[in-house]
């Protein structure tokens, strides 16, 4: 089949969910589609990438920030978008347009189908739905809810990646959604030996934003000074000086380090010399980081929110915390760093728990559902 695909996040730019967008694309031409995607442009990266049956395509998009898009970048986004998936389409004649994120692309999708009469499927990744990231866009929400509903009801389908984005969207969107859980390609993933590192290395990966906590690492590792470790927080975003205050006014300043937005690759070479997972998120579907650490045999220590249950595997291979407990956070993290036995058969155990997580039953599912989709136009 061919597919026009429309995201505006996309390796190197964006979060999780551009890498699942990356991996879904990746995997869907590994199998023969034809795949063109319509992303944005940041930076010097090149316009268009040729990949075997997998063409990237970047649209300038007022993008200044590599970790996030405000309003007037996804605004800029819809126009451009629009305007060369038309160009596309004419072109190519894709049988049917996939947008991930249902604000922008979704928009984006929602005109092109009405200048040219093809199909399109939304998939929800969590942001991109009211309540799911209420501190970064319940205000604007508040203002372009009621243009949104369109495009969830033209959408020939809509998936979310997990069954709290389904449920967020039903509160305001009154369609069928089809839940299609995100998958992680455990072959490429290469994991480094179980045996704790000396110290043993805890890792933060995530926007450093007020749903994702961020400021919740230093003022957990703040109680756990007595105990060898190391950490090391990928990310960047609003609560970075916070961040960093903590990190200084809890004399942690040789013991965390901060590398700012690191590429998805790095952030692989990162979990293959690293022990342990921390996620003390607020609010999360189903983050993808998440998986990542699973796949490459870290520990988990999450809150217990969206997904994150089916992360953990009975205890196997890691806790469950409340969300914002930080004696929770602090007492897993110490149970894992004061025994390397512990440690090294979580370590273990999230790699086999991984394999539930296989990437190729969701590329099945949305196989199944471009089927419906370009069938029934």
């Amino acid at each position: 089949m061919k597919i026009l695909v429309i995201s505006h996040e996309y390796p190197p730019i964006g979060g999780g969910g551009g890498q699942v967008v990356a991996d879904i694309c990746a995997q869907l031409a590994a199998r023969g589609h034809s795949i063109h995607i319509l992303t944005a442009l940041f930076g010097d990266q090149p316009r268009i990438e040729e990949q075997g049956h997998l063409r990237i395509e970047r649209v300038p998009s007022c993008r200044t920030q590599s970790y996030r898009a405000g309003f007037i970048t996804m605004a800029c986004f819809i126009v451009r978008s629009t305007l060369r998936g038309l160009r596309i389409i004419r072109a190519e004649n894709p049988d049917l347009i996939h947008a991930h994120f249902a604000v922008p692309a979704g928009a984006a999708a929602w005109a092109l189908a009405l200048l040219t009469g093809k199909p399109y499927m939304i998939t929800a990744h969590g942001g991109d739905v009211p309540g799911g990231a209420p501190q970064k866009t319940d205000r604007w929400f508040r203002y372009v809810l009621p243009f949104t509903r369109p495009f969830w009801k033209k959408a020939a389908a809509v998936t979310s990646v997990s069954e709290q984005t389904r449920r967020f969207a039903r509160q305001h969107y009154p369609v069928n959604i089809q839940v299609i859980p995100n998958g992680i390609d455990i072959n490429a993933c290469q994991p480094g030996a179980f045996n704790p590192t000396r110290p043993p290395r805890i890792l933060y990966v995530g926007r450093f934003s007020p749903e994702k906590n961020a400021i919740a690492v230093p003022q957990a590792l703040a109680r756990l000074k007595e105990l060898a470790w190391e950490c090391v927080m990928l990310g960047d975003g609003p609560q970075m000086t916070e961040v960093n205050a903590a990190i200084s006014a809890n004399g942690l300043q040789e013991r965390i380090r901060l590398t700012g937005w690191v590429d998805p690759q790095e952030v692989m070479r990162w979990m293959s010399a690293s022990d342990i997972l921390l996620m003390p998120s607020l609010l999360d579907s189903m983050p993808v980081a998440g998986l990542q650490g699973l796949a490459m045999g870290l520990a988990l220590v999450l809150s217990d929110i969206g997904s994150c249950p089916e992360y953990i595997d009975g205890g196997r291979n890691g806790f469950l915390v409340k969300p914002g407990d930080l004696d929770g956070y602090a007492n897993a993290l110490r149970a894992l760093l004061n025994d390397k036995h512990l440690l090294a058969n979580a370590r273990a155990a999230s790699r086999q728990h991984a394999r539930r997580f296989d990437l190729a039953k969701a590329i099945d599912d949305y196989e199944t559902v471009y089927k419906k989709v370009a069938g029934g136009h």
